[in-house]
C-alpha cells in the first residue's frame, strides 16, 4: 500500500498545520512531506491546500479528501487491530469515553481491573460532557446518554437511566411539595443547562399525556453534580439520574415527589455503547462489556433481582443482556 503513507502525511499536515511540523512528528524531513502532498495533488487532480507564507488551509477538495482519508485509516488500523486479536488477548490501546460524572463512577472503577486481566492491554478514559466524533476523536467505545446513537455507529443500549424528582426534607417544609407539575413553576427547579436555553420540564402522566412546564431557577450548571451539591444544600428542587441520587435518597437526605409521573429527559432514556463499525470487531468491545456488567453487580450486590434484566433499586440502573 505505497499510497498509505501518502495518506497519514497529508492528515499530519492537517493536524500539525505545517508540512514542518507533520514532518518532525513522523521523524522525517519537510521535504519528503511536500512531495508526498504534491503526488496526491497531481494524483487527484486538484489543490488539497491554500498555500501562504503564514499558514495552510484547506481548500473545498482538501476538506472532502480529509473527511475520507481520516475514516479509511481508521479503517486499516481497526481491521489491523481486529485481525491481530482474533484469538488473543485484547491487546493495544483502548479509549474509552463517557460523560463525566457517569465516567468516574462506573468506567474508572473498573479500568485497573481490566488492564490486571489483560498486560498486553492499555485503557485511556476520556471524561467529557459533550459529544464526541469516534474518528476524530479516536475513541473506540462511547457510553452515552441519547435518544438516537450516531447512524454511522455501531450501537448497543446497555442500560435505563431512571430519573427522579427531588428536593430535600427541610426545602419542602419550607416551602411546600408540588402536587401538580404545573406547580413546578412556583419552585426554583435545577436540571441539565441545555445549549438551547430550553428549560421546560417534561412529564408524562398516567394517560399517557405530555404534560410541559416551564421553570426557573437564579442559577444554573451544565453539570449533573453541582445540580446534586445545589439539591442537597436545600436550594431549591432537582431532576437528577437516580444513579446519582440513589444514596442521598436511600439515606433521607432528599425526597422525592411527583412519583406517578414519567419524567421525560432531552437526552433520552438509555445509555448506548457506540464504537465503530469496524473497531466493534475486535474482542475489546465484547470483555469490555462483560467486564463492565460483572462490576456494576458487584458494586451493587444483594440490591439487584434476577431475571431477563439486572434492576438496581437505589442506582436506577437497568442492566439489558
Amino acid at each position: 500500500m505505497a499510497w498509505l503513507s501518502s495518506w497519514e502525511s497529508f492528515v499530519k499536515v492537517v493536524e500539525s498545520g505545517s508540512m514542518a511540523a507533520a514532518a518532525r512528528r513522523l521523524d522525517c524531513t519537510r521535504a519528503q512531506i511536500s512531495k508526498q502532498i504534491g503526488e496526491l495533488e497531481s494524483a487527484f487532480g486538484v489543490r488539497l491546500f491554500e498555500r501562504s507564507t503564514r499558514k495552510l488551509s484547506l481548500t473545498p477538495s482538501g476538506e472532502i479528501f480529509h473527511q475520507h482519508a481520516l475514516r479509511a485509516l481508521e479503517a486499516i488500523h481497526s481491521t489491523e487491530v481486529a485481525v491481530k486479536n482474533r484469538g488473543d488477548a485484547p491487546r493495544g490501546v483502548l479509549r474509552i469515553s463517557a460523560s463525566i460524572t457517569f465516567g468516574r463512577m462506573y468506567i474508572a472503577p473498573l479500568l485497573p481491573k481490566i488492564v490486571a486481566n489483560y498486560p498486553e492491554l492499555t485503557c485511556e478514559l476520556v471524561l467529557t460532557d459533550e459529544l464526541v466524533d469516534l474518528v476524530a476523536d479516536n475513541i473506540d467505545l462511547a457510553l452515552r446518554l441519547t435518544k438516537a446513537p450516531p447512524e454511522d455507529a455501531v450501537a448497543r443500549k446497555l442500560v435505563h437511566m431512571k430519573r427522579v424528582i427531588c428536593g430535600t426534607p427541610a426545602y419542602f417544609a419550607a416551602h411546600g411539595e408540588p402536587k401538580k407539575p404545573q406547580e413546578l413553576a412556583d419552585h426554583s427547579c435545577f436540571s441539565f443547562q441545555l445549549a438551547d436555553g430550553n428549560h421546560a420540564w417534561k412529564l408524562i402522566d398516567g394517560n399517557n399525556e405530555e404534560i410541559s412546564v416551564k421553570v426557573e431557577s437564579k442559577f444554573r450548571f451544565n453539570n449533573v453534580d453541582c445540580i446534586l451539591d445545589a439539591a442537597l444544600a436545600g436550594h431549591g428542587i432537582a431532576m437528577l439520574p437516580t444513579y446519582l441520587c440513589g444514596p442521598e435518597l436511600a439515606r433521607g437526605a432528599l425526597t422525592t415527589v411527583l412519583d406517578d409521573f414519567e419524567l421525560v429527559s432531552s437526552h433520552g432514556r438509555y445509555l448506548y455503547a457506540c464504537s465503530r463499525p469496524i473497531g466493534c470487531a475486535c474482542r475489546k468491545y465484547g470483555f469490555f462489556w462483560q467486564n463492565w456488567k460483572a462490576c456494576l453487580l458487584r458494586r451493587h450486590r444483594g440490591r439487584f433481582r434476577r431475571g431477563p434484566i439486572f434492576r438496581n433499586r437505589e442506582s436506577g440502573l437497568t442492566v439489558h443482556h
